[in-house]
């Protein structure tokens, strides 16, 4: 099982390590042909509308938008969660409109604002997840059959799954604990 992760601008290089560590193959994906072959597809942190703008660029738009269609799992963590909302709040960057929800950019402030919090992730098991949130979004609503996977102690919502695709505000990748990459491998798989 092959699986690409973005490789435009942003922490993709981490997402492939954090691959590798599960004895997956990991492939940078930057042109739509890189996308052949791919089981799945993991769009990183970032700056989201650098990012747009790259898959734009590159015609990656179109394809990945097509391959969600045809129910390819998507992983998008902080920026690429922002790329997969239906809807970006206050914002006119371009978002891929994968995912019915509406996310805010840069939510908990700026870059000096950034925290590392432990979470309850339920569908991850009972151990606390550690979320590193840098310039995070937030999710702002959910509709149609988007499950929350995890919020903050104040009901925000950090981290949903509908179908196939799951967002995370936070960065799974710039931590030790693979259980978000395992818990994808597993979508990707059909086991979950």
């Amino acid at each position: 099982m092959k699986i690409g992760v973005l490789a435009a601008q942003g922490a993709f290089a981490e997402h492939i390590a954090a691959l590798q560590r599960l004895d997956t193959e990991a492939w940078p994906v930057r042109l739509p042909g890189e996308l052949k072959g791919v089981a799945g597809l993991i769009i990183p942190g970032g700056e989201s509308t650098t990012i747009s703008r790259l898959m734009s660029a590159y015609d990656l738009v179109k394809e990945i938008t097509g391959l969600a269609r045809e129910g390819m799992p998507i992983f998008g963590t902080c920026a690429g969660m922002v790329l997969m909302a239906r809807q970006i709040s206050g914002n006119s960057a371009k978002s891929l409109g994968l995912m019915d929800i509406t996310v805010k950019r840069n939510a908990f402030g700026r870059q000096a604002d950034s925290f590392e919090m432990d979470l309850q992730i339920p569908a991850l098991g009972k151990k606390p997840f550690p979320g590193v949130f840098i310039r995070a979004p937030k999710i702002e609503e959910c509709s149609g059959d988007v499950e929350v996977l995890g919020r903050l102690a104040d009901g925000t919502i950090v981290a949903a799954r509908q179908r196939k695709l799951i967002v995370t505000a936070f960065h799974p990748e710039l931590t030790e604990d693979l259980r978000f990459h395992r818990y994808f491998l597993d979508i990707v798989n059909g086991d979950r």
